[in-house]
């Protein structure tokens, strides 16, 4: 009789491990046992997808209502603008909504990826997830900034420059939102560099000594990017997006080496 009684622990045990069947298991567990498909990864990358378009469209919603406040506010640098077509206006106020609506959708963007790619992570790396997260944020945010407050004025005071009595500019609405739009997003993108190689570092790919080494390769580097990201292929417009990537590479490797230690 004594044989076939259960110990207090095995029956306490035994209820978790049916309590514990009881409940849905998260991703996270599905993940460790190794039952999530691809099928069930795509999934999960689709759903993200879906809640970061409709996080942009309501972004874009709310931002229609105040198009014609920002367009008053991007084109202070050149006065007065014109539009061609009976569209133009319309078709500029949208395009000023999106772009607005993707600023305002960014923090619920880039926390739909971390979702994604958290439950995949060790606790360490999670730790690390959670400040490069917002951090990736506030630098993009720095970088059109940057180049709306110091580039922009530099870029429009140059073009400017070619103006003669004979030559007037006169810009139409449609081609310079365009051109707002494409000088600012290269330089929110670029300003993302450190955090990439810091992840790299702590996933110990590179250190402060290799990126010394290499510094010469980065700044020809940083020069072809600046050409291919450039919304203007004109020489200036190259140089202020390459010397940011420069200043950029050596704060990371000060970063690098002096906090991280590595």
């Amino acid at each position: 009789m004594q044989g076939n009684e259960l110990s207090p622990s095995s029956t306490v045990l035994s209820s978790n491990t049916e309590m514990n069947e009881g409940q849905p298991e998260t991703k996270a567990d599905l993940l460790i046992k190794g039952k999530m498909s691809l099928i069930d990864h795509l999934q999960e990358f689709r759903i993200r997808i879906v809640l970061s378009l409709m996080a942009i469209v309501i972004g874009a919603s709310i931002s229609w209502f105040y198009a014609g406040d920002m367009i008053d506010f991007l084109i202070k640098p050149v006065g007065k603008l014109v539009f061609l077509t009976p569209s133009e206006a319309f078709f500029s106020y949208l395009k000023i909504s999106l772009f607005a609506g993707f600023l305002l959708a960014l923090p619920v963007t880039m926390h739909q990826i971390w979702s994604f790619l958290v439950p995949a992570l060790h606790k360490n790396e999670k730790k690390t997830i959670l400040i490069l997260g917002p951090a990736s944020i506030c630098l993009f945010f720095a970088g059109v900034s940057f180049s709306y407050y110091l580039v922009l004025p530099a870029a429009m005071n140059f073009f400017m420059g070619f103006t003669t009595d004979q030559l007037q500019p006169l810009f139409s609405l449609g081609a310079y939102i365009s051109f707002i739009i494409a000088f600012l997003l290269p330089f929110g993108i670029v300003f993302e560099l450190p955090l990439f190689l810091i992840v790299l570092a702590k996933m110990g790919i590179i250190n402060s000594k290799y990126l010394i080494i290499k510094r010469k390769i980065f700044i020809v580097l940083a020069f072809i990017i600046g050409a291919l990201a450039a919304p203007t292929p004109d020489v200036f417009s190259q140089v202020m997006v390459a010397v940011p990537l420069l200043l950029l590479y050596e704060l990371s490797i000060f970063v690098i080496r002096y906090v991280l230690k590595l």
